[in-house]
């Protein structure tokens, strides 16, 4: 299967995530809503991805519009899941502590988990705002790859909270470098 040229509504199953949809693309991954574990961001490569093509495919014909009605359908009501992000374990019931130079000053104590969540919730934001941007019906296809660039900046500007992850591929991933790559 030539998975590197799948489209939206493509129905998939993953070795490790279960059965999901692409609900995005971007240029080298696809963004999958999966039942078991939520929205997750997939190398278009990954061998563990595999395409499920329906053994009882009926023959009605549905309209693009139709199809798009459906589809925004399941969005918006699978929209208010998000995924299950865990706090890497050395932080659970930690304290972040801001002191100001001004030792007259009182400092303000705030627990992680909730600051954790903050950012896990910025991430979610960004990549809706991205997915917006990609479906975007009024932008032109520059205007789209400026605004990416923009977002992609802005995963850059956050990877310094990615210590705060447990797991490595829910990293806030910025711009590559050559030395990176």
């Amino acid at each position: 299967m030539d998975q590197t040229t799948l489209g939206i509504g493509t129905r998939l199953q993953h070795t490790q995530h279960g059965p999901g949809v692409i609900v995005g693309i971007k240029y080298a991954t696809y963004l999958i809503s999966f039942i078991n574990t939520g929205i997750k961001e997939i190398d278009k490569t990954d061998s563990s991805l595999e395409e499920i093509i329906p053994e009882n495919v009926s023959t009605e014909v549905e309209t693009t519009s139709e199809t798009e009605k459906s589809l925004l359908k399941i969005l918006k009501m699978w929209g208010g899941i998000t995924e299950t992000v865990p706090l890497g374990d050395k932080w659970i019931k930690g304290m972040m502590l801001l002191q100001p130079a001004d030792k007259s000053l009182k400092p303000k104590e705030i627990p992680i988990e909730d600051f954790f969540h903050k950012v896990v919730m910025l991430r979610d934001r960004l990549r809706v705002l991205e997915q917006n941007i990609n479906s975007s019906k009024t932008l032109t296809d520059e205007e789209k790859v400026n605004l990416q660039q923009y977002i992609t900046r802005c995963y850059g500007s956050l990877t310094t909270f990615n210590v705060l992850f447990r797991n490595k591929e829910q990293y806030f991933v910025g711009e590559k470098t050559s030395k990176e790559e």
